[in-house]
């Protein structure tokens, strides 16, 4: 069955048929044509699975992210990002990697980062004469910073698939998630020194940076309060994305008085399309799972593996290489939730950590959505600029180079995540 269902998949997939239909139809005609008498099981499968309590804080922390950036703290934010890095050299472009890891304390999606940052930081790039493919590149590969600072929504689905801990996904993405902050910073200094790229040379007292840094607080606390709640067992993500949009509420209406009617339900409908896009895929994908476990291709691949491949590295290395390829022709979620079944068992016959390979697994899939045929960030990014694809991915082959050299670091260092 998996292998007619592999096909048929890919076959849909050709024809851009959305990933959630091509997973059921796929599961459907598989099923349907080697086991007819268990083809309820899809209806079962499906209605089980979107039974999850954690699948709760997927919402609500699509919710949180919506409203701390939708209004005034936003644009206070990306304010004190340029006052602290605007006048180095690739100044302007480092705001916008630095704005990105911010808002990734908020949000948890590497999408809604790319498209709300982009729509903000690229006109004005371009504006003071950055080279737009630049621009688009640098927020295209920034904006899966997100995805690794908490909360993170591709890591509620691995744990939801594996079994693993939320809260510890959540806070091992933490030191590989600023790496990479780190090193695409870098990118863009040297680059922008190469190139003479202008810089930010406006001076802002003392009181007013205060004042900016203040105003900056809410959102800045934000992460810090989500580590420090699942660190020490005071909440439950679930319980804590329900925190976080509490703790949005207030601070719009009582802090920025920026809440109105119309913003919170436009967050909540927000919220509410892309939560059911997600649920869809994981309802889905679920179909898929079974099927693959019924065939035992799980214990298939970690025999072949282990037999093939024997050496732990070789095996580490055939991981990656496979995501990566996945990656770039398939949706982060629905690649998390298909492969999460396949890796496990194998990363633990060669004493892999689950929660490893969950930051291993999402640094790879982070990497293709900004790796062309179907990168979304960088689709996004190069839309708000109006550069071609080609244009962008020429600019982004140093920050490939920064990602590459951290997933290294995760896939063959544990001790870099694992504290």
């Amino acid at each position: 069955m998996s292998l007619l269902l592999i096909g048929v998949f890919f076959v849909l997939a050709i024809f851009a048929i959305p990933i959630a239909h091509a997973l059921l139809a796929a599961s459907a005609v598989s099923i349907g044509i080697f086991n007819p008498k268990v083809i309820n099981v899809i209806v079962e499968r499906m209605v089980s699975q979107s039974q999850s309590f954690p699948l709760i804080a997927i919402p609500f922390f699509m919710i949180t992210g919506s409203l701390m950036m939708g209004g005034k703290l936003g644009q206070s934010l990306i304010s004190l990002v340029t006052l602290f890095v605007g006048r180095f050299h690739g100044g302007p472009a480092q705001v916008g990697v630095l704005s990105s890891t911010v808002f990734g304390g908020v949000s948890g999606s590497a999408v809604a980062d790319a498209s709300a940052i982009g729509s903000l930081l690229i006109p004005w790039q371009k504006k003071i004469g950055y080279p737009p493919a630049f621009s688009a590149a640098t927020l295209a590969s920034a904006a899966t910073i997100d995805i690794l600072i908490p909360p993170s929504i591709p890591f509620i689905l691995y744990a939801l698939a594996s079994g693993a801990s939320i809260g510890a996904l959540f806070y091992a993405g933490i030191l590989p998630g600023l790496m990479l902050c780190a090193g695409f910073m870098m990118v863009c200094y040297f680059v922008g020194r190469a190139r003479g790229f202008p810089r930010v040379t406006e001076v802002m007292s003392r009181s007013e940076f205060w004042k900016l840094f203040i105003y900056s607080a809410p959102a800045l606390v934000m992460p810090v309060l989500i580590v420090v709640l699942l660190r020490f067992g005071i909440a439950t993500p679930t319980e804590v994305s329900i925190l976080t949009t509490l703790y949005a509420l207030l601070a719009s209406l009582f802090v920025y008085k920026d809440l109105t009617t119309s913003r919170l339900v436009h967050s909540m409908m927000e919220a509410a399309v892309s939560t059911g896009v997600v649920l869809l895929i994981i309802m889905t994908s679920s179909v898929v799972g079974w099927i693959i476990t019924f065939d035992q291709m799980p214990a298939v691949f970690t025999r072949f593996a282990n037999e093939v491949l024997q050496e732990k590295w070789l095996i580490i290395l055939a991981m990656n290489l496979l995501m990566l390829v996945v990656g770039m022709f398939m949706d982060l979620p629905a690649a998390v939730l298909l492969l999460a079944p396949i890796f496990v068992p194998l990363a633990q016959s060669v004493g892999m950590d689950s929660v490893q390979l969950g930051v291993m697994m999402v640094v790879n899939l982070a990497i293709g959505l900004y790796t062309p045929p179907v990168g979304t960030t960088l689709f996004i990014t190069s839309s708000v600029a109006g550069v071609k694809i080609g244009a962008t991915v020429k600019e982004l082959v140093p920050f490939y180079a920064v990602a590459l050299l951290i997933l290294g670091l995760v896939s063959y260092v544990p001790a870099f995540i694992l504290r």
